[in-house]
C-alpha cells in the first residue's frame, strides 16, 4: 500500500481553497495519506509561559489535499487507519480557555506529558493507556478561511471528538471543487467534552485514506465508529446544537434507511445518546475574548445495531 506522507512543516493557519494544494490525490484507491501534525506551539509555552513570546502557529492544519472530482454536494468519506504518537504530550491551561479557567487562574499552566509503551504518564502516579484521536479535521469553506481554533464549521474543523479515532470514518461536506482537506491537533488522550479546552496534545501522525460519497446531502459532519453512527450538532445557543443533531440522526433513520418516523422516534427515545462535543461552538468569538466560544459542538449516537 503506497503512502504519502505530509510534513507538519506543510501546516496552515486555517482551510483555505485558496492555497495551493501540497498533495493531489484519485479517491477511492485506498491509498494511504500520513498528516504530521505540531505541537510547537505547546513546547514553546512550556519554555517561556509568555503568549507574547510565540512564535510557532496555534493549532495548524497539515495540507490541504486535493481530491480529484470532489465538488459541491459531495460528502468527503476520510476513513482513519492509525495515528502514530510521539513520546511527549502536553498539558497547558491557557487564560480565558477552557471550563476550568476561573480555577486555574489568569496564569499560564503547562506539564510535559511523557507517552511511552505503558501510556500517558498524566502524573506521576497516573498513567493512563493511549487513545489518540484528531481533533481538528475539515474541507475548505465555500469563501473565506475556516478558523481552526473555532468556530466549529459545517465542514468540520476544530471538532474535537474523541470518535475521530482509527478504525471511524469522517465524512465532511464539500464545498468547493476538490475539497481541500487539512487535518491537525492530534490528542493522545482527550476526555469527552475536552474541559482544559487542549486536553492532552500531541505531535503526531494521521494516517487516512479518502473517498467520494455522491448525493449525500449533510449540513454537518457525521462519524462512523466500529458501532456506532455519530452526528454533530452546530447552532447557537447550545439547545439549537442538540435539535439539529437529533434531527440529523431522525433524518438518517428515515430518510436514508426508510424507517417509518414513528419508529425513528421510538427508537431515538430508547437508545440515541447525546453529549457535549467539544467546546469550540459554531460562531466566531467576540474578537476581544478569542478564545470564548459561542454555543457548543454536541454529539447524537445511533448504535448501528438497531439498523
Amino acid at each position: 500500500m503506497s503512502e504519502h506522507f505530509l510534513a507538519n512543516t506543510l501546516g496552515q493557519p486555517g482551510f483555505d481553497a485558496t492555497l495551493e494544494p501540497v498533495l493531489r490525490i484519485q479517491p477511492g484507491t485506498g491509498e494511504h495519506i500520513a498528516f504530521e501534525t505540531s505541537d510547537a506551539v505547546y513546547a514553546e509555552l512550556h519554555d517561556h509561559h509568555d503568549m507574547a513570546k510565540l512564535t510557532a502557529q496555534i493549532n495548524p492544519v497539515t495540507g490541504p489535499v486535493y481530491v480529484e472530482g470532489a465538488m459541491p454536494g459531495d460528502v468527503l468519506a476520510v476513513t482513519i487507519h492509525e495515528i502514530r504518537l510521539t513520546d511527549v504530550g502536553w498539558s497547558v491551561s491557557l487564560p480565558g480557555a477552557g471550563a476550568l479557567q476561573n480555577v486555574m487562574g489568569d496564569g499560564i499552566f503547562t506539564r510535559r506529558v511523557p507517552i511511552d509503551a505503558e501510556g500517558v504518564h498524566v502524573t506521576g502516579r497516573h498513567v493512563f493507556d493511549a487513545k489518540p484521536m484528531i481533533g481538528c479535521i475539515g474541507t475548505a469553506p465555500a469563501a473565506g478561511v475556516g478558523s481552526t481554533i473555532m468556530p466549529s464549521y459545517p465542514t468540520g474543523g476544530n471538532m474535537d471528538l474523541t470518535e475521530c479515532r482509527p478504525g471511524s470514518t469522517v465524512y465532511l461536506p464539500v464545498m468547493v471543487p476538490g475539497a481541500y482537506l487539512s487535518i491537525g491537533d492530534i490528542h493522545a488522550i482527550m476526555a469527552e467534552g475536552e474541559s482544559s479546552f487542549v486536553a492532552i496534545e500531541a505531535q503526531g501522525t494521521a494516517v487516512v485514506s479518502v473517498d467520494i460519497v455522491r448525493g449525500l446531502a449533510l449540513r454537518a459532519p457525521r462519524v462512523e465508529t466500529e458501532d456506532e453512527w455519530v452526528f454533530v450538532g452546530l447552532g447557537d445557543p447550545v439547545q439549537e446544537s442538540i435539535q439539529r443533531g437529533y434531527e440529523d440522526a431522525f433524518s438518517f433513520l428515515v430518510d436514508q434507511n426508510g424507517w417509518e418516523k414513528g419508529d425513528a422516534f421510538a427508537v431515538l427515545s430508547a437508545v440515541g445518546h447525546s453529549r457535549l462535543g467539544g467546546p469550540t461552538g459554531s460562531l466566531d468569538p467576540d474578537p476581544l475574548h478569542p478564545l470564548t466560544p459561542a454555543g457548543s459542538v454536541t454529539v447524537h449516537r445511533i448504535p448501528k445495531s438497531v439498523l
